[in-house]
């Protein structure tokens, strides 16, 4: 082993021991800057807002195409009359009419709807300078996400979040993806958005359940790292049950900054490395989603995966008794989920089904388990082993406090 010529793409002098006599390595290096605006809005289509044109106004291309969500379609039925309108007001082209995608898991389960919506971007002519505009959930925002970061490797993505989950997380994410041979989101792509466009009035016509459903991934970020936040929501528990509205918006804005923040200074968007504070709950809420066919929602599965892992660090002793009786009654009291008889099945060796969601888990996170605590109210940290006895455990103590306390 011998010190070889190592240099960087500016002919800076590094070493390195490296095997052989002839070997030569230069080392590139590219600093990418990704930025995309969040706006936070109310009438989004109404032609006095500007907010969505402004995202748009300096590009040379005019031409967008459009795809909406089912649910949005049918609780706004005007929502395509009044997208074409906008666009034309602005002197923006809908190249073809806004096509209508299923809402929910459909569309994002498998390449069926994911390779119409690139046909459709293809059949537009769309270029890199071009837009694609999804407006609904989650679920159409990845397939569309992933579907722009396709076609020419990136045609423009402007989201519009229509749900609480989706305006508080998923929607200011850099991920997009499909779910494949029963995994959650296996295939993707991190591409970030163009812009982001949070529109409150798509949240007003949600029922309850949907909202509180969003809001278990704002319960998820203020348990781990912004303690003020988690006591906002814990005085204001009742409010979030009756789905009081000024509550609502803020607790959805303050979820969607700490999200926006960490993915943005975290120091990996792209999630090269082990960590996945953002992902606390999800191990077990990704296997329950698969194992319900997706009968239980994302934010029903996070609301479960955050009480089995609040039992997990409370056994382990990174929090108190008092914190992890704050954070049960804090959710169960808002009217979310803390349990599933689906966390009793078994597979035909007696294992539980969803402790498989570990080594998916595992496998997701790139070869290391990595599994995200609180540690205390507003901080965390980090385990890479985790014994089914324990997960079984857990499961037991959130299965007594149901039977006693049911759902407040």
């Amino acid at each position: 082993m011998n010190y070889q010529r190592f240099t960087d793409s500016e002919g800076k002098k590094l070493s390195a021991l490296l095997p052989g006599a002839d070997t030569e390595i230069i080392r590139q290096h590219i600093s990418a800057s990704l930025n995309f605006d969040l706006i936070f809005t109310s009438q989004s289509l109404d032609p006095a807002n500007s907010a969505l044109y402004s995202v748009m106004a300096d590009s040379h291309s005019k031409q967008v195409t459009v795809f909406v969500d089912s649910g949005v379609a049918s609780a706004f039925p005007h929502v395509t009359e009044n997208m074409t309108a906008y666009l034309e007001h602005y002197g923006l082209k809908c190249v073809s009419p806004p096509v209508i995608y299923p809402g929910g898991e459909m569309v994002k389960n498998g390449w069926h709807y994911v390779m119409d919506m690139m046909n459709r971007l293809i059949q537009d002519r769309m270029c890199r300078h071009s837009f694609c505009i999804a407006l609904g959930g989650g679920a159409l925002l990845d397939a569309a996400g992933f579907a722009a970061s396709m076609v020419h490797r990136g045609i423009r993505l402007i989201r519009m979040p229509t749900t609480a989950l989706s305006q508080d997380d998923s929607g200011v994410g850099v991920k997009n993806g499909i779910n494949y041979n029963g995994f959650k989101n296996l295939i993707g792509a991190f591409s970030p958005p163009f812009a982001v466009i949070n529109d409150s009035d798509f949240l007003k016509t949600l029922p309850p359940v949907a909202i509180r459903d969003g809001l278990a991934e704002a319960f998820k970020v203020a348990i781990i790292k912004d303690k003020t936040f988690f006591r906002y929501l814990c005085d204001n528990i009742d409010a979030i049950r009756n789905c009081d509205w000024p509550v609502i918006e803020t607790a959805v804005k303050r979820s969607a900054i700490l999200h926006l923040h960490h993915i943005g200074t975290g120091g990996d968007p792209m999630e090269k490395g082990e960590s996945r504070p953002l992902d606390f709950g999800h191990w077990s809420a990704h296997k329950l989603e698969s194992m319900s066919n997706h009968a239980i929602s994302h934010g029903t599965g996070v609301s479960i995966g955050i009480a089995i892992d609040t039992m997990i660090a409370f056994m382990l002793g990174f929090i108190s008794l008092r914190e992890r009786d704050m954070i049960m009654e804090s959710l169960q009291k808002s009217g979310m989920t803390i349990f599933t008889p689906l966390l009793q099945k078994r597979d035909k060796n007696g294992k539980l089904v969803v402790y498989h969601g570990i080594e998916e888990f595992r496998e997701h996170l790139g070869g290391k388990l990595c599994i995200t605590l609180p540690s205390g109210l507003g901080n965390r940290t980090e385990i890479h082993h985790l014994h089914e006895d324990k997960v079984e455990e857990a499961i037991k103590l959130l299965e007594q406090r149901w039977e006693q306390m049911g759902n407040l």
